[in-house]
């Protein structure tokens, strides 16, 4: 039996890969959790894989949190700690092989890293992670020979589709968008829109930070600036297509003109079952793609006009150094001020392509700068917003 640490259990991912837990009795065992302040669900996951650790966000949830248990009859407790500090030691748990990476912004940044100088698997879902540091994640699995695996769907099925193919052989990599809830609206329309009509995705049911970046387009460019690390490829070498029916998850284009395309049902699961099973092809619980259902596959170009943020994901990939993470942590305070009704949507670009130009780039050598870059990023655009005026002008 594989033992597995879940960072960001409550979550979308994290509840999905309990589930494919369940599915394969026998397989796995969940040895610790890493969770914020969802202390009711998070009891029910301790009650049913009776991990050894678990996290929580602060001192008042683990309180809840045992309160919580004790309600449910549980007396021996798993060991309770809190912070960035606890999601370190979920990641880091003794006798763990894979670590699924699912907690949403910065904050997985540190355990990740860890888990990975230790030699873990890490199966990431987080993408702002290798946004912020790729070179340093990738760096520290070459080091300790530790596997770094895409759980997003988008670079897991990049990551099938690249099986068995050369790195030479590779033209470009297509990333799949599915357009989000303003595909076909007009600028005004975007400029304008409320929290509720950006967090109804036609296809995918995900958080509200992600479901928001999918309505910006800023989740594809954070999916083109993580694909770089994951795939050792350049800006130039990677394409997003909106395809609405999100069929197609991602396609590679090989030098002889073939395109190999990765197609399924669209659930999480089956990207966590590939990531947890590698290389190994496990029977799945999901129903297969009825091929014969589709009426049709449609692609188009993005337009970086009704959304500037994938134009901006692109120029921050190109300036390198520090600037990703500028981009990420500007991106991350303005999404929770917009839904926070603080600002407008169409403030969301704006005050991001603001902040990169106010950023001085510097290498992305150490953890200590790209953190330094990420806190200086929030301050600034935290800054910015604070002032409603120059918040709406920028």
């Amino acid at each position: 039996m594989k033992e597995i640490s879940i960072l960001g259990s409550t979550g979308s991912i994290g509840c999905n890969t309990l589930k494919v837990v369940e599915a394969f009795k026998g397989e796995f065992g969940v040895a610790a959790l890493g969770a914020g302040s969802n202390t009711e669900l998070l009891a029910e996951q301790v009650e049913a894989h009776r991990p050894r650790l678990v996290s929580v966000s602060d001192d008042e949830s683990r309180e809840k949190l045992i309160f919580e248990l004790k309600q449910r009859g549980i007396l021996n407790l798993p060991l309770i700690s809190t912070g960035v500090e606890g999601l370190t030691e979920v990641a880091t748990c003794d006798r763990v092989e894979i670590v699924i990476g699912a907690v949403v912004g910065a904050l997985g940044l540190l355990p990740t890293y860890h888990a990975l100088e230790m030699g873990r698997r890490v199966a990431l879902a987080n993408k702002e992670t290798m946004v912020i540091a790729g070179e340093l994640m990738t760096r520290a699995a070459e080091r300790s020979g530790a596997e770094l695996l895409p759980v997003d769907s988008e670079h897991n099925a990049l990551h099938q589709c690249m099986r068995g193919e050369k790195r030479e052989e590779i033209k470009r990599l297509v990333l799949t968008a599915s357009g989000g809830p303003f595909r076909n609206a007009d600028k005004q329309t975007i400029e304008n829109a409320t929290p509720a009509q950006a967090l109804k995705h036609p296809t995918w049911r995900m958080g509200a930070k992600i479901t928001i970046d999918s309505a910006t387009m800023m989740n594809k460019g954070l999916e083109v600036i993580e694909a770089q690390w994951f795939f050792n490829c350049s800006a130039d070498e990677i394409d997003v297509l909106v395809h609405p029916q999100s069929v197609v998850h991602s396609m590679v284009e090989l030098i002889d003109g073939s395109i190999i395309a990765q197609m399924g049902v669209t659930d999480m699961r089956h990207a966590i079952q590939y990531a947890l099973t590698y290389p190994a092809r496990l029977p799945s619980q999901l129903p297969p793609l009825d091929l014969t259902a589709l009426s049709k596959l449609e692609f188009f170009a993005p337009d970086t006009d009704r959304f500037p943020c994938l134009r901006l994901a692109y120029q921050a990939l190109r300036r390198g150094g520090t600037m990703p993470a500028v981009l990420n942590a500007a991106n991350e305070v303005a999404v929770a001020a917009f839904l926070d009704e603080k600002i407008r949507f169409g403030d969301i670009p704006r005050l991001i392509e603001a902040a990169c130009d106010a950023h001085q780039i510097s290498p992305a050598n150490s953890l200590e700068t790209v953190l330094n870059a990420d806190r200086w990023a929030r301050d600034w655009v935290t800054q910015k917003i604070a002032n409603q005026t120059t918040a709406v002008t920028v």
